[in-house]
């Protein structure tokens, strides 16, 4: 079932808690907050894992960036409305996703680092974390049009929470949930972004049309939201790596699985809608009508836009013991990652990553410190740079495969204008992954 008719079937209890989860609804700003949860239904989404997708590395328990103890992650999902966008009216699809790096109740800061890959996208709160190489906030991730409204929701909730020191810089990062979504309708409220906060969760993650990742598209089928882990062996420190992404970009024919171009091998037809309107939806690039989607043929969503219009934001958290430099060296190794499955991080993309680490609580509080000022020199962990490989290594690896579990978990979905953004198609995926020897038992 499409997720549109879906959240239609949800207005009315008429579906399971599962599909409420995935869904979630949207209020007006006066009506009752509805979150999504992050815990995983009993009916659990397929992973890449799952349908026999093989990776390097060896995943925490979850498989998730909530394998590092204390981190916390919660949705909110905007799902409403079909037909002609109307901007201001809709369609909605969009969402918040909240990270907090040591939970609601943890109110200590945390070491942090950024890079972008390129940089045609946002982040809030960076110019502070290079400076200081502190992170005093939730970590938010939203649709391009609504980073001013959740960024500053984000510091009414910390008032709300009685958070300690006189201001902060909350860090939000965006994707562009276009076409599906009424982007510059700018349908995300304070309250979405509150309720994606206050349903922050340790434990199994819901993936692809969830949270911010609700309208997004990646690697040329239905993305969002993705995540894993790699935890270390006891030789390299046992320490656990865990990464989120919110991915929105590339097409099909550079999509990389297990090292091969999956998509060149699969039988898809063009970017397509679910009905006509009149007048009708064109291609941008040459004004033709774009077709109905025929049901019986998998599709690709390139050509929807441009080839790398588009971004991703990934959020790297560790509990190794390690510094603002170090976690900037880690955040750069995303680039490898993504480049195993594809991107070359282009122009139109905003391709920026955020690295924090658990350990050495209450090092430094940045502008949150409370007095009396005078407290004695703060004695940290520090790993040495010649323990750093195996870092890299779970970051590029976790990366990777948080990408594909994104595109594997995404559901069809149709949005504005009766846009039909595809899910990947895992019976063909399969089949191309058997044709090289490479399907998993």
């Amino acid at each position: 079932m499409h997720l549109r008719l879906m959240a239609v079937c949800c207005v009315f209890s008429m579906c399971s808690p599962a599909a409420r989860a995935q869904t979630g609804t949207s209020g007006t700003p006066s009506g009752p907050a509805v979150t999504a949860p992050a815990i995983l239904p009993s009916n659990r989404q397929p992973r890449a894992r799952d349908l026999g997708v093989p990776f390097d590395g060896t995943p925490g328990p979850l498989n998730a960036i909530t394998d590092v103890a204390g981190v916390e992650v919660g949705y909110k999902t905007l799902i409403t409305g079909e037909g002609r966008l109307l901007v201001g009216k809709g369609p909605v699809r969009t969402g918040v996703t909240a990270i907090l790096p040591r939970g609601k109740q943890g109110t200590k800061s945390v070491f942090a680092g950024y890079f972008a890959g390129n940089g045609n996208g946002d982040m809030t709160g960076t110019h502070w974390i290079e400076e200081s190489g502190l992170l005093e906030t939730p970590i938010l991730i939203t649709n391009t049009g609504s980073v001013g409204v959740v960024r500053d929701a984000a510091v009414a909730w910390m008032v709300q929470q009685k958070r300690p020191g006189d201001f902060w810089y909350p860090v939000t990062a965006e994707t562009a949930d276009v076409p599906l979504n009424d982007i510059k309708g700018q349908h995300v409220t304070a309250q979405d972004a509150w309720d994606a906060l206050n349903s922050a969760t340790d434990g199994p993650l819901l993936e692809g049309n969830v949270g911010g990742g609700t309208g997004m598209i990646c690697n040329g089928f239905k993305g969002g939201t993705g995540t894993s882990s790699r935890r270390l062996s006891a030789a390299d420190g046992g320490y656990t790596v865990g990464v989120l992404v919110q991915c929105n970009y590339g097409g099909s024919q550079q999509l990389r699985v297990a090292g091969i171009a999956v998509a060149r091998e699969m039988n898809l037809q063009r970017p397509c809608v679910e009905k006509l309107l009149d007048p009708p939806v064109v291609y941008w690039w040459n004004g033709t009508t774009v077709p109905v989607c025929d049901p019986k043929v998998a599709a690709t969503a390139d050509g929807v836009r441009a080839s790398e219009e588009g971004s991703i934001i990934v959020i790297v958290a560790t509990d190794a013991p390690l510094t603002p430099d170090q976690l900037k060296r880690l955040a750069r190794r995303v680039s490898v990652g993504l480049g195993r499955v594809g991107a070359i991080e282009g122009d139109e993309s905003g391709d920026i990553f955020l690295a924090f680490s658990t350990a050495n609580a209450g090092a430094d509080e940045g502008n949150s410190t409370q007095p009396p000022f005078h407290y004695p020199n703060a004695a940290i962990q520090r790993m040495q740079s010649w323990k750093m490989d195996a870092m890299f290594t779970a970051v590029v690896q976790a990366t990777e495969e948080s990408v594909i579990n994104t595109i594997v978990a995404a559901k069809t979905m149709v949005g504005a204008d009766y846009w039909t953004i595809p899910a990947l198609p895992h019976d063909q995926l399969q089949q191309v992954l058997r044709k090289h020897g490479l399907l998993q038992p």
